[in-house]
């Protein structure tokens, strides 16, 4: 960055802009879909499991195949993230996200066609390559179009669709699966409607949804911060007059501009992520994104009928609890989008850490001492209710904002696919946890790690609430 960009500290003009809030929203909820997908992608697996599994003679034995049937789309995501990073900061976000859409298509329709085992997860990999994509690419996109006062809450509407495709896939199983006797074995499960069509029909139902996702991407705008790295300013006007005005347009530029030295125009340095300070940001990024998932939360989704069936459910309560607890998500959710930009970053980062860590105390302790029922639902509902609130949305806001624009979509999906490789240990080792601690040590362990988790937060989590991506860049890394 040249010199004379210091004096980007002051705001090229004094201006209160007026947004176009239609707009805003209209574009922001397009590229959210890619989150309802990623929701909807990432959970239907859970209900469709009691049914696929018998049709693929999966069974206690084999965990391998049952690791692999849960976690395949895990590694198409690790792919899908690694591409973002390399592929974002020079083909743009916006043909990306498209092409996100249509894997996420062609992955719906092939895994519910799927033949046998291989064919299964290859089209599950192809959904992962999408998820890979737009995990990264959604809230990036979002936060580089959003004003800085209302980026949280923004940013934070890609965690509320993640949210609603989560419900919208526990509803359509819920909706798609007929009754199962408590009592039913893996090969009644087999011969019955739902062994052999209902788990296709979960996995099918999301060409809807991705098919439109695909199709409206082709109407937003490319972010305009990425249009300005790569020397399109008079585009990047226009769609910044469209959000704020003329004005705002103007000063929005002139800043932009002024965190990009001229050899940095419409060139990509992956050398850039080597600088000591950026190593630093990249390092906290990569720790909370991996904090997010070793929290534990998402094996209650992933590995829904052990961890209701260790609390005394069977498969049909299994079932209606998993709505339930996407319920409690959702509408915990609405509670992040609210507090985000009023209360701030960190102090709900602190505050899911230290929750989880206590709901989690209790809950192993009622797993030990053989607790079943109400009780043990209403503890797994309080700890989703605690992350939805705090750790699900909020780390998705921290890493769309504290990378610098010139490297932003390489130095995120570093950050997104260690989360895809947290979540994927966490999913692999979940069978052989439950195992060796029993589900009791495995909660226990996952506190432990919320405290680690809390105090990492409390001396290095610097506040980005309400400043502008640029502000945050000239406080974290010049």
């Amino acid at each position: 960055m040249s010199a004379d960009n210091q004096s980007s500290n002051e705001n090229p003009l004094d201006i209160t802009p007026k947004y176009n809030m239609a707009f805003i929203w209209l574009i922001c909820c397009v590229a959210a879909m890619g989150g309802l997908l990623f929701g909807y992608d990432w959970v239907v697996i859970g209900g469709a499991k009691p049914f696929y599994e018998p049709f693929f003679d999966i069974s206690d034995d084999t965990p391998f195949m049952r690791g692999w049937a849960q976690s395949s789309a895990l590694f198409g995501c690790l792919v899908g993230a690694l591409l973002s990073g390399i592929l974002s900061d020079r083909f743009g976000r916006k043909r990306l996200l498209i092409l996100a859409g249509l894997l996420f298509t062609v992955s719906a329709i092939g895994t519910g066609l799927a033949w046998n085992f291989t064919a299964f997860n290859t089209f599950r990999i192809i959904g992962g390559l999408g998820i890979g994509l737009a995990s990264n690419l959604s809230p990036m996109y979002i936060a580089e179009i959003s004003p800085a006062k209302m980026r949280g809450r923004f940013v934070s509407i890609n965690q509320l669709t993640i949210v609603v495709g989560i419900l919208l896939a526990q509803i359509v199983n819920l909706c798609i699966a007929q009754p199962v006797p408590e009592d039913a074995t893996s090969g009644f499960i087999y011969e019955s409607w739902n062994g052999q069509y209902g788990w296709r029909w979960m996995f099918e139902a999301e060409t809807v949804f991705a098919a439109s996702f695909f199709m409206l991407m082709f109407f937003i705008p490319e972010s305009p911060r990425w249009l300005i790295k790569y020397g399109k300013s008079e585009l990047a006007r226009k769609i910044l007059a469209k959000i704020g005005g003329a004005d705002y347009a103007k000063a929005e530029v002139i800043d932009i501009q002024n965190t990009l030295a001229g050899s940095e125009i419409a060139h990509v340095n992956f050398g850039d992520l080597l600088e000591p300070k950026l190593l630093k940001i990249i390092g906290l990024g990569v720790f909370l994104a991996v904090f997010q998932q070793w929290c534990g939360i998402n094996v209650i989704f992933n590995y829904a009928q052990e961890v209701f069936s260790e609390a005394g459910f069977g498969v049909s309560a299994t079932m209606f609890n998993i709505v339930i607890t996407g319920i409690v998500n959702l509408v915990f959710t609405f509670v992040a989008i609210y507090t985000v930009d009023k209360i701030g970053r960190k102090p709900l980062m602190l505050f899911g850490s230290l929750g989880l860590a206590g709901v989690y105390a209790v809950l192993g302790t009622g797993y030990y001492l053989g607790s079943t029922g109400i009780f043990m639902l209403l503890l797994i509902v309080l700890a989703l209710a605690c992350y939805a609130m705090t750790l699900a949305p909020i780390v998705w806001v921290i890493i769309s904002e504290i990378f610098p624009n010139r490297i932003r979509g390489a130095a995120m999906s570093i950050a997104v696919i260690s989360l895809w490789l947290g979540c994927t240990a966490l999913t692999l080792t979940f069978p052989y946890l439950k195992n060796a601690l029993g589900p009791h040590g495995t909660f226990w362990l996952y506190g432990v790690v919320c405290v680690i988790g809390f105090f990492v937060v409390l001396t290095k989590l610097t506040e980005t609430k309400g400043k502008s991506l640029e502000d945050i860049e000239r406080e974290l890394v010049d």
